[in-house]
């Protein structure tokens, strides 16, 4: 027995070793900045000179700042059609793609690549793609007919655009998400299902959609946090216009902080944006618990 308990002892001063480099990185570059920046929230900091204590004075002017509420609510408009879109066509790639036929290696490595591209190097081959005159989409729509608009630079466009671009980014990383989910799918059920006369519809519906619940649920929080998070394709394609149209509030939090050096101020921001993130993302947890509780 005293044997045991030395090697038990000595296998936890071995972990407590190797997880003290990964805890100290964590508090060093996560857990003392969400400090600080906290304490910041509560003061006047400027960078330069001021750090004075003004309470909850930048929470109050908060709440009269119609430029926050506007961001938010321009992400939130990105959301209802980012996620939703980004689900289907992800799911549906998944799905075409799970199937073993010839070449379907090189499609999903195809799909893929796009996720490891640089989001600012991907908008910026976008703001090529997108020219008004001499883009790729809009020759592509003057071959039947239409009239491309200035994706980039009109109020109607500007936002679907970097819908468009985050798209084209993100169901790359989803589709495999997602096809690890379908591979989880046991065979039996859909053998069973067969047996009894369903059709494919009726297979996706009763068996593939509720098995892939916990994964759409994975999906649709890491994109709902991507959406709220949206900052360099914003920045890169539009600058946040036009009128505002795409300013995002990572967006306005950099220029608060960085070009106008209202550190105290856009550090309020940063934990409203968090509480923002954290109220929907337990949104979207309860929306899926509902929805297996009624299957």
């Amino acid at each position: 027995m005293a044997s045991m308990r030395k090697v038990e002892r000595h296998e936890a001063r071995t972990a407590y070793v190797f997880i003290t480099p990964t805890v100290l990185l964590f508090a060093v570059f996560t857990v003392i900045p969400v400090v600080m920046a906290l304490y910041l929230s509560f003061t006047n900091y400027d960078v330069l000179s001021r750090n004075d204590w003004v309470g909850l004075e930048n929470y109050r002017r908060l709440i009269d700042d119609s430029l926050l509420w506007k961001t938010f609510k321009n992400v939130f408009l990105y959301s209802i059609i980012f996620v939703p879109l980004n689900i289907i066509i992800s799911l549906l790639l998944s799905m075409l793609l799970s199937r073993a036929w010839r070449g379907v290696k090189l499609f999903r490595t195809f799909y893929y690549l796009p996720t490891l591209t640089s989001a600012v190097a991907a908008a910026t081959v976008w703001i090529w793609l997108l020219h008004p005159e001499f883009g790729l989409v809009n020759g592509l729509l003057s071959y039947v007919g239409i009239t491309g608009p200035a994706w980039l630079s009109e109020t109607s466009t500007a936002m679907l655009s970097i819908v468009m671009l985050t798209l084209w980014q993100s169901v790359g990383s989803n589709m495999i998400i997602y096809l690890a989910g379908l591979q989880g799918v046991p065979d039996y059920l859909y053998e069973s299902a067969r047996l009894d006369g369903a059709n494919k519809w009726a297979s996706f519906r009763y068996i593939t959609w509720p098995q892939l619940r916990p994964t759409t649920f994975l999906v649709s929080t890491m994109a709902i946090i991507g959406a709220l998070q949206l900052f360099d394709q914003a920045f890169v394609l539009t600058q946040g216009g036009p009128a505002n149209v795409t300013k995002t509030p990572v967006y306005l939090i950099y220029q608060q902080g960085f070009n106008q050096l209202q550190m105290g101020y856009a550090s309020a921001q940063a934990f409203v944006l968090a509480v923002a993130i954290l109220i929907f993302s337990l949104i979207n947890m309860r929306v899926s618990k509902a929805e297996e509780s009624i299957i």
